[in-house]
């Protein structure tokens, strides 16, 4: 059986500075298992894509193997987009910049995608600081191949078919933190008030940007025992920090006592607000970051929210002071010079 989703739009649909609506942004019609959180990740991609104007032929969507990385499907279908082989989506993602560094890379993986067998490759893209949001749907199993235990899942819990985890789960928010990411959020699919403006966010923000979602699955890991179930993140989530994505065309205000919070200008001139849930709070304190991850876990509670950012990060170019034109602009003489280049550079060796 196969479905066509409606082309028809109301006339009176709210439009963006590009005059497009909240429709525009959309992709085919999903896939995935009724009530996914997979497919409340991509509303919440849509609508800060929207809110910002983004214009969808200046976005390129890459995914890796899984439920996770069939998501990109159902947003923004006037986007550009890759499906890599399964692990290899940040490798893909990092030619893809070398050659046009100009588009906003939204990348879309699992926690088996990033967290099993691309983990080296996820570790290697957060510490060369490529510019691009990197977004992990989170479930703790590999729901496309029926439920096994995905490398992210809490040490003692169950699956739907009674395995056990034996292991300790890799965090991935912990593991980008101590590479050196210069934006680590942890959000609940559920909660898109919290994860749209870190969306945002993570969008305007340059250089490497990581958001782990918490994004449970309905068939093989909602049961009870479950660490990645409505149920349980519902009743043991705590927000870190309560954030607020302005831009700075709108104009700025709190209503708030403003000792309370902290507004990061990013790089690209927008304000990441923060409202301090600890008097003590420090978005800028990585290591504090991890500390709080890990304490929460330990009284079985899913820490949430912005837990680092760097306003001035560098991003690989600068870092490896790459060339300002793009590689798909620059000239057949510019890409391959010849043999006299060639002999040039063998005698500065000599």
């Amino acid at each position: 059986m196969s479905f066509i989703k409606s082309t028809f739009r109301h006339p009176r649909l709210p439009v963006n500075d590009l005059g497009l609506t909240y429709r525009d942004y959309e992709g085919a019609l999903s896939t995935l298992c009724a009530g996914c959180g997979h497919d409340s990740l991509t509303a919440a991609i849509i609508q800060a894509c929207h809110e910002l104007s983004i214009e969808p032929h200046k976005v390129a969507k890459m995914s890796g193997i899984g439920c996770s990385s069939k998501a990109p499907n159902y947003f923004l279908n006037k986007a550009h987009g890759f499906n890599s082989v399964h692990g290899r989506m940040p490798s893909v993602t990092t030619g893809a910049n070398l050659a046009n560094q100009e588009l906003l890379y939204l990348a879309m993986s699992g926690d088996g995608d990033s967290a099993s067998i691309g983990f080296g490759q996820f570790a290697h893209v957060v510490r060369r600081q490529l510019n691009m949001v990197y977004m992990v749907a989170n479930n703790g199993v590999y729901g496309l191949t029926k439920g096994q235990l995905a490398a992210t899942a809490d040490k003692g819990v169950r699956n739907k078919g009674g395995d056990l985890s034996l292991f300790n789960d890799i965090d991935l928010c912990v593991t980008a933190l101590q590479l050196g990411a210069s934006f680590v959020a942890r959000s609940f699919s559920g909660d898109k008030q919290q994860l749209v403006p870190l969306i945002k966010a993570a969008i305007s923000h340059k250089g490497f940007a990581f958001i782990d979602i918490i994004s449970p699955c309905v068939t093989f890991n909602n049961h009870a025992g479950s660490t990645r179930s409505y149920d349980y993140v519902h009743d043991h989530v705590t927000t870190g920090a309560i954030a607020d994505f302005v831009p700075v065309k709108t104009e700025i205000t709190s209503s708030g006592d403003s000792a309370e919070c902290e507004d990061v200008c990013l790089h690209d001139g927008s304000i990441m607000r923060i409202q301090k849930v600890d008097e003590g709070y420090d978005s800028t304190n990585a290591s504090q970051a991890i500390m709080d991850i890990e304490r929460h876990k330990q009284d079985g509670k899913i820490l949430t929210g912005l837990f680092y950012l760097e306003p001035t990060a560098s991003d690989y170019h600068e870092i490896n002071d790459t060339n300002d034109t793009p590689l798909n602009q620059l000239d057949q003489d510019a890409l391959c010079p010849g043999s006299r280049v060639l002999n040039g550079i063998n005698e500065s060796f000599r």
